[in-house]
């Protein structure tokens, strides 16, 4: 994806790459090869910051955001780089994702807070970034990449970004190169750095091993869910082949962190389960939310039926449902507001010649089509006017034998654009996780029963509450549940 925030963040680093030298790096005191002072990475930080802000936002929750920022900055203190203006912000996204910028700024999202069930935990994802950040890592890779050629991408993370067959978020770009850049080596080093973060900030350092077995759960959880969808699975903290609690080498690394004393190590389970009571779990309002393969978004006030059995990706800035053989898409994003749909279209698409271009409208609304095919692959395109804005549809297939096979959905998809209904302006209120206490005997079968995540329920509930695969609550257990 050409993103506008990642070629905000490659121009920003243009200015830095003829300040080649080596420092000294704040954890080993060895020499790095680095291409920026630690200004210059503190600058860089700052107006990405800024940039991932508006592309992603923040989370609406002022409490959430104040418990996250004291718990970081407290493991920041105890860093190696505690002079940093450090900043920790709680990403509304559901991703399963924890990322950092150089600098000091670390994100985590929703998402990845969901699956957690102790402030300890919470602190092992935390500390891992800062671990990141203070080794350098995201400096180190971007120096090594370009004095090699291979361009410069920043960022550090917990979470690989998800494996898709069509269409990535920033984060997920930041995520798939890093991984590839960082290897085991930096991985283990962020792991090791957080453990001993933890250690010194009263925290037990085994909760790094727990957290990054709380990753490898939704990997192997995904890996069932992959063999049934048709797709290749996910990855997370991909470093590791077995599970963290069997890795030597983990057990190494945090073993490290034993030197420093934690008679009484806080845990802080109901004082994290309190702070996470009411937060959305999947999609937001902000960004519609998807039921039955729908797009039902209460704020536009507009609902898109996208094809039974696709798989639907809800991103900030855009909507996309992939096939199952991966071989059509069809996306939905916001269009320019002052324009018509005809003008529209004929300026922002570059078909090959002979494509063609209609006005018409769907359901009622002013509208735009256009079919014909771009480098060789076919594309059906639609501009559609609705209340004070405009959105745009772009269907593509990899051939035209894909294109038949898919065409009628691809079809249907766009058609299905209309305002929401008083019906589905009551399906499209955002789920949120809530808190009960187990009863004796209760299981998570019955509390799956009740819930409105579907076929997966039980899974996912097992995983929110590190009962996965087959735990179950223990009576006067505080449990999450989503509603």
């Amino acid at each position: 994806m050409n993103s506008p925030v990642l070629r905000r963040i490659v121009v920003a680093l243009s200015g830095v790459l003829l300040l080649t030298h080596c420092a000294q790096n704040p954890v080993s005191g060895g020499k790095d090869f680095v291409l920026m002072s630690e200004q210059q990475e503190v600058r860089l930080g700052a107006q990405a910051h800024k940039d991932v802000l508006q592309e992603y936002g923040e989370l609406n929750d002022p409490e959430l955001q104040a418990y996250v920022s004291r718990l970081g900055k407290n493991l920041a203190a105890k860093s190696h780089r505690a002079n940093l203006d450090w900043h920790f912000t709680v990403v509304d996204s559901p991703q399963v994702n924890a990322f950092a910028l150089p600098g000091g700024y670390i994100y985590i999202t929703r998402g990845i807070m969901a699956y957690l069930n102790t402030e300890a935990e919470l602190a092992g994802v935390v500390g891992h970034e800062i671990g990141h950040v203070t080794a350098r890592h995201g400096v180190r890779q971007q120096s090594t990449a370009t004095a090699v050629g291979l361009g410069a991408i920043l960022g550090s993370i917990l979470v690989p970004g998800m494996n898709t067959q069509a269409g990535s978020s920033l984060l997920q770009m930041l995520s798939q190169s890093l991984v590839a850049g960082y290897g085991r080596e930096h991985e283990l080093e962020a792991d090791r750095l957080g453990a001993e973060y933890l250690a010194r900030s009263g925290y037990n350092p085994q909760a790094m091993v727990e957290v990054i077995g709380v990753l490898k759960n939704q990997e192997l959880y995904d890996i069932q869910l992959a063999k049934q969808e048709g797709r290749e699975p996910r990855r997370y903290h991909g470093v590791f082949d077995t599970h963290p609690s069997n890795d030597a080498r983990l057990k190494q690394v945090v073993g490290e962190a034993k030197k420093y004393q934690v008679a009484n190590p806080v845990e802080n389970r109901e004082a994290y389960l309190k702070a996470m009571d009411g937060v959305y779990f999947g999609d937001s309002p902000d960004q519609g939310v998807i039921r039955n393969n729908a797009l039902l978004h209460e704020k536009l006030g507009i609902a898109v039926q996208f094809p039974q059995g696709w798989r639907v990706q809800n991103q900030p800035d855009r909507v996309a449902a992939i096939n199952p053989q991966g071989t059509a898409l069809v996306e939905l994003r916001p269009g320019p507001k002052d324009a018509q749909p005809m003008d529209t279209l004929q300026k922002a698409l570059k078909l090959d010649q002979g494509a063609r271009f209609e006005s018409g409208s769907v359901n009622g609304n002013p509208a735009a089509f256009a079919a014909g095919a771009m480098q060789g692959k076919p594309v059906l395109a639609a501009a559609i006017r609705h209340g004070g804005g405009q959105y745009l549809f772009a269907a593509l297939a990899k051939d035209a034998n894909a294109y038949n096979q898919n065409r009628n959905e691809m079809k249907a998809t766009i058609n299905s654009f209309h305002s929401l209904t008083a019906e589905e302006r009551r399906r499209a209120k955002p789920h949120v996780i809530r808190m009960v206490k187990a009863q004796p005997g209760m299981t998570m079968a019955q509390l799956a029963a009740q819930s409105p995540l579907g076929a997966s329920a039980e899974a996912q509930l097992r995983l929110m509450n590190g009962l996965y695969p087959s735990g179950e609550p223990k009576a006067g257990q505080m449990v999450k549940i989503v509603q």
